[in-house]
Formats: C-alpha cells, sequence, structure tokens
C-alpha cells in the first residue's frame, strides 16, 4: 500500500476514535465544566478542539511512519505497542474528566499517558525520527492538560 493512503488511513482513524471519545464532552461543558474554578492559564474552551484535531492529525501520521518504515521487528514492535497503550489511556481521560466527572480519576489516567508518550517518543526513535519528532507536540500539549488537570483538582476538591 502506498505510503499516501496508509497516512490517510491512520490520520483517519485517530481522528474518528479521538473525537468520537471527546464527544463526551459535548454534555459536560455547559454546566459541571463551566461551574469549576479554573487554574491559571486555562485556555478558552473553544481552543481544545483545534489542538486535538492537529495533535491527532500528527499522530496519525506519525503511526503511519512507524507502521511503513523497515526496522528491526523487535523495535518496530515496541514503538507500536508504546503508541497503543498511549492512545488508550488518551481515549480514556476525557471520558474520565467530562464524562464521570471524576477530576481525580482522569488525573490518575493522564500521568501514566504522559509517560506513555515519553516512552512512544523515545521507542519511535530508532524506527523513524520524524515520527517520534511529530509526537513532540503531543507530549507539551498533555504536559500542559496535567498541569491543568491536577489544578482543577486542587481548586475542586472531590467531595
Amino acid at each position: 500500500m502506498p505510503f499516501w493512503k496508509k497516512a490517510v488511513i491512520c490520520i483517519v482513524t485517530i481522528e474518528v476514535l479521538g473525537n468520537a471519545s471527546g464527544l463526551v464532552t459535548l454534555f459536560s461543558l455547559e454546566g459541571w465544566y463551566d461551574s469549576l474554578k479554573k487554574p491559571p492559564g486555562t485556555p478558552p474552551t473553544g481552543t481544545f478542539g483545534p489542538v486535538w484535531l492537529i495533535i491527532y492529525a500528527m499522530m496519525g501520521l506519525s503511526l503511519a511512519l512507524l507502521l511503513s518504515k523497515e526496522a528491526q521487528r523487535s523495535l518496530k514492535r515496541r514503538a507500536l505497542t508504546w503508541f497503543v497503550v498511549q492512545f488508550c489511556l488518551n481515549l480514556s481521560w476525557t471520558p474520565a474528566f467530562f464524562g464521570l466527572q471524576r477530576i481525580d480519576l482522569a488525573l490518575v489516567i493522564i500521568i501514566p499517558m504522559l509517560l506513555a508518550i515519553l516512552m512512544t517518543i523515545r521507542s519511535s526513535w530508532p524506527v523513524s525520527k520524524t515520527a517520534a519528532l511529530l509526537l513532540l507536540p503531543y507530549l507539551l500539549w498533555v504536559g500542559y492538560a496535567t498541569y491543568l488537570n491536577a489544578g482543577f483538582l486542587v481548586l475542586n476538591p472531590p467531595g
């Protein structure tokens, strides 16, 4: 399969799955989320959608590169395994935070997600430096989101 087809399939798949998990956000923004005390530096609500659209596209391209590159089988498998781990954590964060309205559970998810993204970048580097570099904005965004998640928890303790 030509790379461009693989890239389109990966990007569309990541976008669809990522945005599907974000559907629960629609039902929580007005009311619950708006009522929360927000940590300093919280961006306007409209920022999140466009940022995730770009990040998911970069993730999809990264995945396509990992799938396409010829590399030692164990290196490629490790990179793809970490990719799947971080993406599963990514898909579970939004339902935890917005769907269940569990800021504490979301923090328990986002910290390992941040570490899994680091491991994805690290394990992708020997397979495709470009694939690894495409994940750096994602790492930075999730680092920022981890700060926000922790801030929301401190300002809005459970109970």
